[in-house]
């Protein structure tokens, strides 16, 4: 039995996330993915295909800036100054995590930074649809990098079924919103609320009872879960603000790169993973960032606040 699962005991837990918290965050993510559609229609799509540059840079930082950040945090920080058994389990952990799209979180952020609020909920739903091709192929190249053996291969036709049932509430969000706004208004508003239930989700249920687990994980594995989405956050924005995009649509760059989805990432873990020996540690980083994005993104949101909108009315947007 590996250092991580014997911490988990003792703190009283047979595992990082149990039975029930698999369940219900399998629950949590279909009901989130289908308030994300169902606040999309199909104009909002032709608007961003007539104004395509945001979400071609927001493609670009999603998914090759974001799982570089990670493999590069990995390979810097967590290898060479972790000493805990079965390290590569938290690692893959990390590149899962660091691969995968958006999420809804972002586009409440976006919100309360001053940011397009249009923009960043287009970019979730297209990095979303993306993450069917992106994902697995952002973890193939990243785990053959760090020569990951058989046990932590990614097995990508699984990897792409699981994306795919994520995938089809949203489309199933979208066909309500069709025939009832009003109907798929209030579906959005729910799946938006179930999105911010999560993090105290974690804080009440699962803090509490692998609070043990937590004080003894070393010092690089949350340098791995803070450091992903600080790093991301402020690459995309330097690269945004690099190619003078309008300050609104930076800031909502930089926050659709950073804050990606934890619950799909722990859902993935879940499903392509449970029955794997090593399942606890490559949940811990999935479960550690979306703990502390919440934090991380307040922080980041109360600077951009700060922003000067009135002056930034005669920018011209570049979008």
């Amino acid at each position: 039995m590996n250092h991580l699962m014997i911490l988990a005991e003792e703190a009283g837990a047979a595992t990082v996330v149990n039975e029930f918290e698999q369940t219900l965050l399998r629950i949590l993510v279909v009901i989130i993915m289908f308030g994300l559609g169902a606040g999309l229609t199909p104009k909002d799509f032709g608007l961003a295909l007539r104004r395509p540059w945001g979400l071609v840079i927001g493609w670009a930082t999603q998914f090759l800036i974001m799982p570089l950040v990670t493999y590069l945090l990995i390979i810097s920080v967590l290898l060479p100054f972790s000493t805990v058994e079965g390290i590569l389990f938290v690692a893959l952990g990390a590149l899962i995590m660091g691969s995968v799209p958006a999420g809804t979180t972002s586009n409440l952020f976006t919100y309360f930074s001053k940011g397009n609020v249009a923009l960043s909920v287009t970019m979730t739903v297209n990095s979303t649809l993306w993450a069917f091709i992106m994902t697995p192929a952002a973890l193939f190249i990243y785990s053959n990098l760090l020569g990951l053996d058989e046990s932590l291969s990614v097995p990508f036709s699984e990897l792409a079924l699981v994306i795919v049932g994520l995938i089809i509430p949203v489309g199933l969000g979208m066909i309500l919103r069709r025939y009832s706004a009003n109907v798929g208004a209030v579906i959005e508003l729910i799946g938006s609320i179930v999105g911010l239930l999560f993090i105290p989700f974690l804080i009440i249920i699962w803090v509490p009872r692998n609070w043990q687990l937590l004080l003894t994980t070393e010092w690089p594995t949350y340098v791995i879960a803070i450091g992903m989405g600080v790093v991301g956050i402020t690459v995309a924005y330097l690269i945004a603000k690099a190619i003078r995009l309008h300050p609104m649509n930076a800031r909502t760059i930089s926050l659709e790169t950073g804050i990606n989805n934890g619950p799909l990432a722990i859902a993935v873990v879940v499903a392509v993973y449970a029955d794997n020996a090593g399942l606890d540690q490559i949940l811990l980083v999935p479960a550690l960032y979306s703990l502390f994005i919440v934090l991380i993104s307040t922080a980041v949101t109360l600077v951009f606040r700060r922003a000067n909108v009135a002056a930034e009315q005669k920018i011209p947007s570049l979008l």
